[in-house]
């Protein structure tokens, strides 16, 4: 709008700022929180983690899995749960396959479950502790991420401070001179806003979103063991963990009643 841009160009004010930013994460947070920070900015790059067929797969797959041990017992599925990878069920789901924690966290239940455990509370007090661990656990980077957000506007006043007072040391300068100073000072605001704003908190905003809905993942397949473990037939267990489905991912029952018919086909 006929501004002259090259006076944004101040790569003075975006080193205190971004450089004080990244030394205060790096300083505030604990190891692992800062191993994962690219790992977890990659995943908001991809955007949602679990789409409506993932769940219908995920459904799917339970039922399959279920009806094997309804009919022949849970022992029939120790080959599946010991070795996921090279399952003849497992392997038909690459999605469920690919989501590493999902897939032992099933395994491991199954397992407990063929080795005998039967009370359906105290699996379920169990569960709620474990997805509690891991919801904790991705809070903690997406709680990072935004501090990192709330103190990037407070470290844009330092830089523009800074640049008053680089200003003030030169008060006997021409008016170009000094007006290259202070817009050079008040770019350090504008870059400390629109980072926190514009790029960073969103980042946190989104990628605590994506960890509520992998956890609604995990909560999916707790519904349908804690429903098979209560006595119920295959096709109710997954009528239980297709309704602990968020509405926008939740497969219709006439969808999975197909996707469970072709399974025969």
């Amino acid at each position: 709008m006929g501004g002259h841009l090259d006076v944004l160009w101040q790569p003075f004010e975006f080193v205190i700022i971004f450089g004080a930013a990244v030394g205060a994460y790096v300083v505030s947070n604990p190891k692992h929180v800062i191993s994962h920070t690219g790992g977890a900015i990659g995943l908001v790059a991809k955007g949602q983690v679990f789409s409506k067929q993932d769940y219908l797969d995920l459904l799917t797959m339970l039922y399959q899995t279920f009806k094997l041990a309804k009919s022949k017992g849970m022992l029939a599925l120790e080959q599946h749960i010991e070795k996921p990878e090279e399952s003849e069920i497992f392997q038909n789901y690459p999605s469920f396959l690919k989501h590493h924690e999902a897939m032992t966290f099933l395994c491991d239940y199954m397992r407990m479950m063929t080795m005998g455990t039967e009370n359906p509370h105290q699996m379920e007090d169990l569960m709620n502790e474990e997805i509690g661990i891991h919801t904790h656990e991705r809070h903690q980077m997406a709680s990072a991420i935004q501090g990192m957000a709330d103190g990037t506007p407070a470290l844009g006043i330092v830089a523009a401070v800074l640049g008053v007072i680089k200003t003030m040391g030169a008060i006997n300068s021409p008016p170009e001179v000094l007006g290259k100073y202070i817009g050079g000072a008040l770019v350090g605001t504008f870059l400390g806003v629109l980072i926190a704003y514009g790029f960073v908190g969103p980042i946190a905003s989104s990628l605590k979103a994506i960890y509520e809905s992998e956890m609604k993942y995990f909560d999916c397949i707790k519904a349908a063991l804690l429903a098979y473990m209560n006595g119920y037939a295959p096709a109710i267990v997954i009528e239980f963990a297709r309704k602990s489905i968020e509405p926008p991912f939740r497969p219709t029952f006439y969808e999975l009643e197909e996707a469970i018919n072709n399974l025969s086909n």
